[in-house]
């Protein structure tokens, strides 16, 4: 089985947040999925068939499979895009989450990175108390509190986000899949919002990028800042850019990928 592993939000590698992309001629059973998700260790493992009806794309963290990631789907159209369609310049694929559709603009004057924009879903936003166990867990106790998939915790500034060494176990116990934090950028920044976003339920303590955490993160920055263009930054130690247009109920996600290698699995 082919593997690819590439850094997804950003042209450099090291940078970004790091996928396998795996592409078997047929279905593997779902116990090895697991088991190849679980050995790689990164954030999200993602496995690409070909069926009768097109690209099926699923996304496994080295806690089990999970029913939307960004970054993972950004990695595997980079893959197909450049590997195996390399004349196309759009895929759909087939998710938990419906029909995703990623886009490449090429880089015309043959420097600097091709930018992949993803169609995804948001995710309903519902506000809750902010509680003690929120704040015990942070550290520092947020400013509003909602709830989709993801808790999304809103903080007072930015440098608050960056700072955060939130207890994981405290962390497990939160309502939500993920917890994502989130602030307003600074006056300097030259982004409209910075984020972190923690997974220990999924094993995963910290998500370098996540695309799906955006999609609970832009919506409420959208309304907050009456903008439907946005660019946001991860805060994590490798950092990442999104670029962003949020509609309704769609919000599209845009970056840049970099191939850091490519090998053959051995599962047997």
């Amino acid at each position: 089985m082919r593997q690819y592993v590439v850094d997804a939000f950003t042209d450099e590698v090291f940078k970004g947040n790091p996928a396998a992309v795996c592409l078997p001629e047929m279905w593997p059973s779902d116990d090895l999925m697991a088991n190849i998700a679980m050995e790689n260790h990164f954030s999200e493992t993602a496995f690409i068939v070909r069926e009768p009806e097109g690209w099926h794309l699923r996304w496994f963290t080295p806690g089990g499979e999970i029913d939307l990631c960004g970054h993972a789907t950004l990695a595997s159209a980079y893959v197909l895009l450049r590997f195996v369609e390399p004349n196309a310049d759009m895929v759909r694929f087939r998710t938990m989450s419906g029909i995703l559709t990623v886009t490449r603009q090429r880089n015309k004057d043959g420097h600097g990175a091709d930018v992949f924009t993803m169609d995804f879903p948001t995710f309903e936003l519902q506000p809750i108390p902010v509680t003690d166990a929120m704040e015990r867990a942070l550290g520092i106790r947020p400013i509003e509190a909602w709830l989709g998939r993801d808790l999304l915790c809103v903080m007072s500034d930015e440098s608050t986000v960056r700072g955060l060494d939130p207890d994981q176990e405290l962390v497990k116990e939160l309502p939500g899949l993920l917890t994502n934090v989130t602030a307003a950028g600074g006056v300097n920044s030259g982004f409209d919002c910075v984020s972190r976003s923690f997974a220990p339920k999924l094993a995963v303590p910290e998500d370098p990028v996540c695309g799906s955490g955006h999609c609970h993160i832009l919506p409420y920055w959208s309304k907050r800042l009456d903008k439907v263009s946005l660019t946001a930054y991860q805060a994590s130690a490798r950092g990442g850019i999104i670029h962003a247009m949020v509609s309704s109920d769609r919000v599209s996600l845009g970056g840049s990928a970099a191939l850091f290698s490519i090998g053959t699995i051995l599962p047997d």
